[in-house]
């Protein structure tokens, strides 16, 4: 069977046509042509959705799923199909409008002056009672001297760093595989780590690394703590979490 990812992240499972008459595979066929089983045709569209999409594309094709064939065809729970719907509403709200989430308390905050990356949440600062201010480019507390239009003090809020992280390429992890499968688990080749921001390139097959700035160990995989990450899963089996999307800074 054929391996296709969306954003190199998430598994698109291609079934080929000499499986079309067996009886125990699930599968949908998609408009564009490509066939896909549900579960993964819902992990698949959300994992457009997280980032950032206002419509559903195949990843083979680019040809557009309308939503009303994805909730069909994925089965979509009531639950499902109003996160889908509440999270394709709020992406386009921010394609429309600049917006971004506040790291601190998640409202939607609007930039007033674009010349200026330091931002402050009105709401954050009357529950904590003192000025939250947070960097509109990496979506971290505000560090460094303020104003800025360039960058924040923070580690990894430079256009380099992001655009490494964007664009980096896929390894296989030689040492890892999906539960059950002879299938090697895919990521991009350089993550920020989650706890410190640096950006750290996969050089093992093992998916446990260690930071060399802030020493603390976290799954390159799924970018939890290495503690969390194994409580579920083992040092050769994908993590019960999934591979976190692709970074687009060195914040998640």
């Amino acid at each position: 069977m054929n391996m296709a990812y969306v954003g190199g992240i998430y598994p698109f499972l291609i079934i080929p046509d000499e499986y079309d008459d067996d009886p125990g595979v699930l599968r949908a066929q998609l408009s564009c042509g490509h066939v896909i089983d549900p579960e993964t045709l819902t992990d698949c569209c959300r994992a457009q959705l997280n980032d950032g999409q206002t419509e559903f594309r195949c990843p083979l094709c680019k040809r557009k799923w309308p939503y009303d064939e994805v909730r069909k065809l994925a089965k979509l729970t009531i639950d499902e199909q109003l996160s889908f719907e509440e999270k394709l509403g709020t992406n386009t709200a921010k394609k429309i409008v600049d917006f971004r989430d506040c790291p601190g308390c998640g409202t939607f905050i609007e930039r007033s002056d674009e010349s200026n990356l330091c931002v402050e949440c009105s709401v954050c600062t009357a529950k904590t009672g003192r000025i939250f201010e947070f960097c509109w480019k990496c979506e971290r507390v505000w560090k460094g001297p303020r104003p800025r239009a360039d960058q924040c003090g923070n580690v990894g809020c430079r256009s380099a760093d992001q655009e490494l992280l964007s664009d980096c390429p896929m390894i296989t992890l030689s040492s890892v595989v999906y539960k059950g499968t002879n299938v090697h688990v895919q990521c991009p080749a350089i993550r920020a780590c989650p706890f410190c921001g640096v950006l750290i390139e996969h050089n093992t097959g093992c998916k446990i690394m260690s930071c060399r700035e802030c020493k603390k160990q976290f799954c390159f995989a799924c970018l939890k703590s290495a503690r969390e990450c194994l409580q579920t899963s083992t040092h050769f089996i994908s993590c019960s979490a999934g591979v976190a999307q692709r970074q687009t800074n060195s914040v998640l």
